[in-house]
């Protein structure tokens, strides 16, 4: 077994945590030890694995745990200036409110807190990574090695839409470092060991194998695919790194699911691939700048191309397009189809967010999209992605109360749904401009196709197929010429909560 002095790893941290997993092989004893500005790597061993202390033994020293100081905004509980009011005609108290009155009251009021998180040495100079998260807000930034030493730190860098960050020790000097396995072919069953700082406990190993790969997480941001394991994580292994059987760093551990706060076999981790393309940019320039199109998107996938006669074509759909953007700019409309950028087939919104976001704001880039069944090209030239995205306004508009009552209509009963003419008071509510047309849901019956796929009472159908429908008539229409096509399934443009989504109805009749 042969073994370098640096370590491939990702790392821990103290409020959300991921996992690690290794490869299902037996670790050997024997281990060598290369130049010391080269890093720490074992020779895979065969069979089922013995024991993993050999392999914990070399890496461990590159793995850190964080201790952080920050201060954070405090406010005051509501009614404070009543309770302070009570007393200030009070003369025991005239010395307090003389200081606080010639004190800067205008000054946002702090308070300091302590947290804990791991991380792991990349380099033998001393940079580290953790994640963002764990170092949120810092004013104080200190590592503590296996050897017991504390080191205070500097920040190079954070990356918040993947929980990146980069640390560099202020102390020169030459450290055990691991790397990132940046081309690991990954499979469910596959080994992998994690190490961190749970709760306090630094130095912890936990050993299991990747659940899956591919999970996107909520709120875990469209820029990252996390690998699942099953290895213990908890509180404090935020930053940490996750190993294979031969040292490598697959994945930065970062988060958990857990109904109790502790470990219950669901763990997240970044993986190798991106966190090595998001700390190299890092280290280079401090921050990570992404290319922004200006639009929100959804998959497009092969149900959603049947209904519409594309059959295995898939890519994003945009659901709505932001004003002025580069999407504004070069003619995207909403139900457009994202096929290609730059020729390059789009799988679905995932790969077509972090295409754009690999884009170098400036230029321009070609956009192929399907739009009424014709494809055509839209030419892009890209923005910065700007802080403040989800704050900036669509082309949807505000909505506005209708100038004139409207005449009430009938409803009908239509694949489980009750459906009656969209009104003014549900413009109103669901933030849709008064001449926007459309049926609302009233009822959904709980076994039809309808209510299996969520629809339900106080939701709008705007479009069936990108087809704008206003009355029950108009929508029956729709799915009988759907059938008579053959289609199973018809595209529903469903307006919720100031959004449009679409889904994919089954229209097979019984």
């Amino acid at each position: 077994m042969k073994i370098k002095t640096g370590i491939k790893a990702l790392g821990l941290s103290a409020t959300l945590l991921a996992g690690t997993t290794l490869g299902a092989v037996v670790i050997a004893p024997a281990v060598s030890q290369t130049a010391a500005e080269e890093p720490i790597t074992i020779e895979q061993p065969f069979g089922a694995p013995i024991s993993f202390a050999d392999l914990i033994d070399r890496v461990s020293p590159a793995v850190v745990s964080v201790n952080v100081v920050s201060e954070t905004e405090f406010e005051r509980p509501p009614g404070m200036e009543e309770f302070f009011e009570f007393f200030r005609n009070r003369p025991e108290f005239d010395d307090y409110f003389r200081d606080r009155e010639n004190g800067d009251d205008d000054e946002p009021e702090t308070r300091e807190s302590r947290s804990l998180g791991s991380g792991f040495f990349i380099s033998a100079d001393g940079l580290i990574v953790t994640n963002n998260h764990v170092v949120r807000d810092a004013t104080e930034i200190q590592v503590t090695l296996e050897d017991g030493r504390e080191l205070d730190c500097e920040l190079v860098g954070t990356d918040e839409r993947t929980d990146l960050a980069v640390l560099r020790v202020k102390d020169p000097g030459t450290y055990p470092f691991v790397e990132f396995e940046t081309q690991a072919e990954l499979r469910r069953g596959d080994w992998v060991v994690a190490l961190g700082n749970p709760f306090g406990f630094g130095g912890t190993a936990t050993a299991g194998i990747i659940s899956a790969d591919g999970r996107q997480l909520t709120g875990g941001g469209a820029y990252t695919d996390f690998i699942q394991i099953d290895a213990a994580i908890n509180r404090g292994n935020s930053g940490g790194p996750t190993f294979d059987l031969q040292g490598n760093v697959i994945g930065v551990n970062t988060a958990i699911i857990s109904p109790t706060g502790g470990s219950v076999g669901i763990g997240f981790a970044i993986p190798a691939d991106l966190a090595k393309d998001i700390t190299d940019r890092l280290i280079q320039d401090g921050k990570v700048t992404r290319g922004w199109l200006g639009v929100s998107i959804q998959n497009f996938n092969e149900d959603m191309a049947a209904a519409l006669g594309r059959d295995g074509e898939t890519g994003a759909l945009v659901a709505q397009v932001v004003k002025d953007s580069p999407a504004a700019k070069a003619g995207f409309k909403r139900n457009d189809v994202i096929l290609k950028i730059d020729g390059k087939p789009m799988e679905d919104s995932t790969q077509v967010t972090r295409t754009v976001g690999g884009l170098i704001a400036g230029t321009t880039h070609d956009f192929e999209i399907l739009r009424g069944g014709k494809e055509q090209i839209l030419k892009v030239t890209v923005d910065e992605l700007p802080d403040n995205v989800s704050d900036l306004p669509t082309m949807d508009g505000d909505s506005e109360p209708p100038e004139e009552a409207e005449p009430e209509t009938g409803s009908a009963e239509i694949l489980g749904m009750s459906l009656s003419t969209l009104d003014g008071d549900a413009r109103r509510r669901l933030g849709l401009e008064r001449d926007t047309n459309g049926l609302l849901i009233s009822s959904v019956k709980s076994s039809s196709e309808a209510g299996r796929l969520g629809l339900a009472s106080g939701q709008a159908i705007l479009e069936v197929n990108f087809q704008a429908v206003s009355t029950p008539e108009q929508f029956e229409a729709a799915i009988a010429e759907a059938r008579e096509l053959g289609r199973e399934g018809v595209l529903l443009s469903v307006r919720l909560n100031n959004q449009t989504s679409v889904v994919t109805l089954p229209i097979e009749e019984d």
